[in-house]
């Protein structure tokens, strides 16, 4: 056999040589992440929610990680074009979303998606938790959930609820609070909470589920009126509206949460390393006294994989409950 010219050898100890700085050169990126400002995508307009968390947690983390954290604002189709944000930059670990779980569990049930909620999105974090506070405006001649209940009993077919999206969490609560009162209240759907809210405080539409940041400075003005939440506990922010499960509706708790999400594909060292810094800032007595005046709560140290099973059994529960009211998708 003949040896190998002398340049084909070189060539070959040069590929061989090679071969482990792949790996190393990776390493080296993950451990020396970031080396530029992380984009944080909000799929919701400047002013809302998700806006206000992600300006708190955008300030509060630039010191752990060294690099300026950079809110996107990218609302519209109910959280997907935020999605689509997400999964069209490079997988780089420079580019995270913003959005409540309903982009996984609900968005996908009431309108077509082109990506697969459980495979395209990961929950990295949980940031905040919250429940829906049934308001109503405040000429209602009801006092208490317990007035309210006998109030609609007493006006069959006349009283409506507003919710801001059909097929929504908003919307479903609902249908489970018609179920377990023993009344009939209908459905009024709206394209997002601030046009419901002007309605139900105008007294075109009495009553409203909604999440506490947008109906709080409503509540505390007197500009509505608050009967109950549903969530596991009072919050600090209303101390005096009780849950439904103390007034006889354990059923009615769903826990809502948002929580900074990734795609699929980042290298895990830097998932790891944001997730740390996540839950170390979330934990700051002064991020968790704004996120109180916010009406929420601060998130747990849930794992992604407990989040992403969290949010599929939600997906379940409110697929079921759509089902059995025949709704439509769009």
């Amino acid at each position: 056999m003949k040896p190998f010219p002398k340049f084909a050898r070189q060539a070959l100890a040069l590929m061989i040589a090679s071969v482990p700085l792949f790996p190393v050169a990776q390493a080296a990126t993950a451990a020396e992440w970031p080396t530029k400002p992380v984009r944080i995508i909000v799929a919701a307009p400047p002013g809302g929610t998700a806006d206000i968390l992600a300006r708190i947690f955008a300030h509060e983390l630039q010191s752990p990680l060294g690099q300026p954290l950079i809110v996107d604002n990218k609302a519209g189709a109910a959280g997907t074009i935020g999605v689509h944000g997400l999964l069209s930059a490079p997988r780089d670990g420079y580019t995270f979303l913003l959005v409540q779980k309903g982009i996984v569990s609900e968005v996908p049930q009431v309108m077509k998606v082109t990506y697969d909620p459980f495979k395209d999105l990961v929950p990295l974090a949980q940031l905040t938790r919250q429940g829906l506070i049934l308001v109503g405006k405040p000429g209602l001649p009801a006092r208490n959930l317990g007035e309210l209940v006998t109030y609609i009993k007493a006006n069959p077919g006349k009283v409506d609820y507003a919710n801001f999206g059909a097929g929504m969490r908003g919307h479903t609560m609902g249908v489970q609070f018609n179920r377990l009162a023993g009344v009939t209240a209908g459905a009024v759907s709206y394209k997002g909470s601030p046009p419901a809210l002007q309605d139900v405080m105008g007294g075109h539409v009495p009553l409203m589920f909604d999440g506490p940041a947008t109906s709080l400075p409503f509540i505390r003005s007197k500009q509505l009126k608050a009967f109950a939440i549903a969530y596991p506990k009072r919050i600090p922010a209303l101390p005096d509206v009780p849950t439904f499960a103390e007034l006889g509706f354990p059923d009615l708790k769903e826990v809502s949460w948002m929580a900074l999400w990734s795609a699929p594909g980042v290298p895990p060292a830097v998932l790891a390393r944001m997730r740390e810094a996540t839950l170390k800032v979330m934990q700051s007595p002064e991020v968790q006294k704004k996120i109180e005046d916010l009406g929420m709560e601060i998130g747990s140290a849930a794992t992604s994989e407990e989040l992403a099973r969290d949010a599929r059994e939600s997906s379940e529960r409110q697929g079921k409950l759509l089902r059995s009211i025949n709704f439509t998708p769009d």
